[in-house]
């Protein structure tokens, strides 16, 4: 497919792309992809239409053009300044699940819960926890995704990814390099499928222990809110909640964002907030919870972007755009 119609009087970067079979778009809003419903637009969004489409445009994209993969967005902030460069986003070509005995391979945009529903129904043990991850098997590969005392590294098997060139890598569990929260895997390789294994369990039990997850989730968490998920990995030996409320942070709020009282380490758009005021609000909790415990929480919210000119972020900014 060709890029979309757009008018432009001024060279834009879209016209310095390659020729695709997807869709290539100028210009492309991003808040109403994001959990959060913030942020600026893309430079250029790409949506590939396989693996092979994929690979033919980053072998083709300029070097000095930055690219960034964003999945559902669960996870993520964009500011309120846009992304500069190309942001990828996996579709419909990258979403089958199929089973073979014990082992699941999933693309890389299939969503974590519609994989934890395949193992049920396949009767394959061990892979509930993944019902309660809101993100899609790429994300959960980039950032060793856990929940309910499991952890993507319990199960996977193999993962395949693309690097910047376009060239196809096929990796093990180990080349992985999976522990809490983050992978080895090079930060501009994009993940497109992975294996993974359970063992074989009975349909209802599975069943049973999705359902403990789900009711877990909407008892504790602000699931029905505009959030990011978990605001800040847990510090060794912490919980990263238990030192935001010792903080006195519990639903502190700046401009039209909130730390959420009902899970302290959410962080919540009340409908008016901006990126900025979310990436403040974070900031201020990492502030207060450093002067009271000694602490410095690690944000596990991706944040990607740059702020609009008029941002008011605090100086404590030591770990970038990453997470």
């Amino acid at each position: 497919m060709t890029a979309a119609p757009r008018m432009h009087p001024e060279p834009h970067l879209i016209d310095r792309l390659p020729a695709v079979r997807g869709r290539l778009t100028a210009d492309a809003p991003l808040a109403n992809v994001t959990w959060f419903r913030v942020g600026g637009p893309a430079e250029a969004m790409f949506k590939p239409a396989d693996a092979a489409d994929l690979g033919d445009f980053l072998a083709g994209c300029p070097t000095d053009v930055p690219v960034t993969v964003i999945g559902v967005a669960s996870n993520l902030l964009v500011r309120d300044g846009g992304v500069p460069g190309v942001v990828i986003r996996l579709g419909r070509a990258f979403v089958d699940v199929s089973v073979n005995g014990c082992e699941i391979t999933a693309g890389a945009a299939a969503l974590d819960l519609n994989v934890a529903n395949a193992a049920r129904d396949a009767g394959i043990a061990g892979l509930e926890f993944l019902s309660g991850i809101p993100g899609t098997i790429g994300g959960a590969l980039r950032m060793n995704g856990g929940a309910y005392g499991r952890e993507l590294s319990d199960v996977v098997v193999s993962a395949t990814a693309l690097d910047r060139s376009g060239l196809s890598h096929a990796l093990s569990r180990d080349d992985l390099g999976l522990s809490y929260r983050h992978s080895n895997v090079p930060e501009d390789w994009i993940f497109t499928s992975a294996v993974l294994r359970g063992h074989p369990g009975d349909h209802a039990d599975i069943g049973r222990r999705m359902h403990e997850i789900a009711t877990s989730r909407a008892e504790s968490q602000p699931v029905k809110a505009r959030t990011g998920g978990s605001t800040f990995a847990n510090p060794p030996g912490e919980k990263a909640w238990a030192l935001i409320d010792r903080a006195g942070c519990r639903g502190l709020t700046i401009g039209g964002a909130q730390v959420s009282e009902k899970h302290c380490n959410f962080l919540l758009n009340l409908g008016t907030a901006t990126a900025d005021d979310l990436e403040s609000l974070g900031e201020e909790v990492r502030r207060r919870v450093y002067e009271t415990s000694g602490i410095e929480l690690r944000w596990e919210i991706r944040r990607i972007g740059v702020p609009a000119s008029s941002s008011t972020l605090s100086p404590l900014r030591s770990q970038g755009n990453r997470p």
